[in-house]
Formats: structure tokens, C-alpha cells, sequence
């Protein structure tokens, strides 16, 4: 009677330990969904602000699209609204789509795939938006040059001190565009070794 009585009692905590290791198991993936999703929360925040700047923008600009009275300044018009609408829709949709990636629901290696594409498809956004912003910025010149002063950006005389404004704008695109770069690339290699860390 012992020996069932023992057994009985062992059954019963191996059921009460592996459903344990099943909770704790699931505890730490919610853990890890939330810790991976947090790491795209302060970068979404940021580029949602961008996105209502790049709109507002986009919106004044609509408002004066006719003062844009030449084809090349009309092209810079199209071009600009193009980039401000459209750049951070596509922006806000990949960092939304890898940021609720559900990193429970499917296996480890379902998930590094996912993540993977994920991530290539973000950074890849962040550099077309790095080549296209230098065009964007020469390109917004124009436009506000026109609407604001009616002056033809391409036409007008320079002194030295533009050119030397222009080459002071590019260098601090140059570093300004590589820092936000980086800052991706940091948190998206952030974010995958949280998921490594499941495998483990």
C-alpha cells in the first residue's frame, strides 16, 4: 500500500512539476514578446512625430502647388510630396510590422526567418530614405525658395556663404542620416538577441 501510496504521490508531482515548467516556460516568452516589443516603442514614437511633420509639410505644400510654375519646379513638388507622404507610411508600417511580430506563437526558427525579413525590409527603408533625403533637401530648397520669396532657386545668384551653407547642410545630413542609421541597425541587433535568447 506504501509503494502505490509513493507512487501515486511521485505521479503526481512530476504532473505538478512539468506543469510548472510549462507556466514558467510561457511566463518567460510573454517576458520576452514584451522586452522585444519595448525595443521598437521609443523609435516608433519618434517617427510617428516625423510622420505629422512630413504630412503637415506635404499639406502646405499642396495648399501653394501652383506658385510651382515651371516643370522642374513642379518635378521637385511631386518628388517632395511623394517622399513626405509616402516615406512615412512605409516607414511606420515595417516598424509596426516588426514590432508586434508574435514571437510565441511560432518556433525559434520561424521566428529568426521572420525577424530577418523583417529587419531587412526596415533597413532598407532607412537607406532609400538616406539617398533620397539629400535629393529632398535640395529639392525642398526650391519649393519653399519659390513659395516663400518667388524666387526661382535654380536662377538666382549665389554669393560664397550659400555655397558654403549648402556644404555645412550636406555634411550635417551626412552625419545626422548616419547616426539615425546606426541607431536602427543598434536596436534591430538589440532586438534579435532578445530572440536569440529564447533559444537558449
Amino acid at each position: 500500500m506504501e509503494l502505490e501510496q509513493i507512487q501515486a504521490t511521485w505521479a503526481k508531482l512530476t504532473l505538478e512539476l512539468e506543469q510548472q515548467k510549462k507556466l514558467t516556460n510561457e511566463i518567460i516568452l510573454q517576458m520576452t514578446q514584451e522586452r522585444y516589443s519595448n525595443k521598437f516603442k521609443t523609435i516608433t514614437f519618434y517617427e510617428s512625430i516625423g510622420a505629422v511633420i512630413c504630412f503637415a509639410t506635404g499639406i502646405y505644400i499642396l495648399a501653394n502647388f501652383t506658385k510651382l510654375n515651371t516643370w522642374y519646379l513642379m518635378a521637385c513638388g511631386v518628388f517632395t510630396l511623394a517622399f513626405l507622404f509616402l516615406m512615412p507610411i512605409l516607414v511606420l508600417r515595417a516598424l509596426k510590422r516588426i514590432k508586434n511580430m508574435n514571437v510565441i506563437a511560432k518556433n525559434y526558427q520561424e521566428t529568426i526567418v521572420a525577424y530577418g525579413r523583417a529587419k531587412n525590409n526596415l533597413l532598407l527603408l532607412q537607406q532609400f530614405g538616406i539617398y533620397a533625403s539629400f535629393l529632398l533637401m535640395f529639392s525642398t530648397a526650391a519649393i519653399f525658395s519659390k513659395i516663400w520669396s518667388n524666387k526661382d532657386f535654380f536662377l538666382i545668384e549665389r554669393d560664397g556663404w550659400i555655397y558654403g551653407a549648402i556644404l555645412v547642410a550636406v555634411i550635417f545630413m551626412v552625419f545626422f542620416t548616419r547616426w539615425g542609421y546606426n541607431c536602427y541597425k543598434n536596436i534591430t541587433a538589440s532586438a534579435e538577441d532578445i530572440l536569440k535568447e529564447v533559444e537558449q
